[in-house]
């Protein structure tokens, strides 16, 4: 979660976008050479804290550092940072220099992955998939079987439809990982239909080509795969 030239703009826009309450990375200060950043994110917001390379140790607060292993592992332990507003911030999810993308896309190497931990091989930083997708699809009603023109946008496990693009706020929201299967559909009198299939409901989408159409079930078909591996690490934790 060394990320050597990032900007603090860039820090941001990633841990804003992709990450979560408690995700920091490692940066080179913008500021001087002997600095170094922790970017730290909060709810809504990403904080910045210096750390100074003296060259013999690194120095964050009160805390010393003999070097950039030392100062690594006491980060991955979790702790508790206060930021200029007298709240506390716990550092949980260190950020990775490389996110897994789907295959669709050419593989962004937004930045090689390090270990860290309490251990050498303990805890390994990961944050989810950049892989968004957005666009206008034709939805069929659920009572009423017409169709009508939404806006979708995927991002993380998350596939929401609009009244437009324009629109702010969501008519509805599908956690995907609630979702079952995702496949092409030759039931409807449309071409270029795919559906999602839900414990209570299948929903029938169309897209303007079958080009668009196989992108979209490409993507979440991944983001399914994504939501199964993750689970089945988590029981493989569990049940050991």
């Amino acid at each position: 979660w060394y990320h050597d030239n990032l900007t603090r703009h860039a820090a941001e826009a990633l841990l804003l976008s992709n990450g979560q309450d408690g995700s920091y990375l490692l940066r080179k200060s913008n500021e001087r050479e002997d600095l170094y950043s922790l970017s730290v994110r909060g709810k809504d917001s990403v904080k910045h804290f210096h750390i100074e390379h003296t060259g013999a140790s690194f120095k964050f607060g009160f805390n010393e550092f003999s070097s950039l292993k030392e100062l690594v592992m006491h980060f991955a332990n979790q702790p508790l940072i206060g930021s200029e507003t007298g709240t506390l911030i716990v550092l949980k999810h260190p950020y990775p220099r490389q996110v897994e993308e789907p295959s669709i896309y050419e593989s962004v190497r937004v930045h090689t992955a390090m270990q860290t931990g309490r251990t050498e091989s303990d805890l390994v930083p990961n944050a989810p998939a950049l892989g968004t997708k957005e666009g206008y699809l034709i939805k069929q009603g659920k009572i009423v079987k017409n169709w009508k023109t939404r806006w979708f946008t995927l991002h993380r496990n998350e596939l929401k439809y609009f009244k437009d693009q324009t629109a702010t706020e969501p008519i509805r929201a599908l956690d995907l990982t609630e979702c079952s299967a995702v496949q092409f559909d030759y039931s409807q009198e449309r071409v270029n239909c795919f559906c999602l299939v839900f414990p209570l409901r299948t929903y029938y989408l169309c897209a303007k080509t079958g080009i668009e159409a196989d992108e979209w079930i490409k993507i979440l078909r991944w983001k399914l795969s994504q939501i199964r591996k993750q689970l089945e690490e988590r029981n493989t934790t569990l049940s050991s």
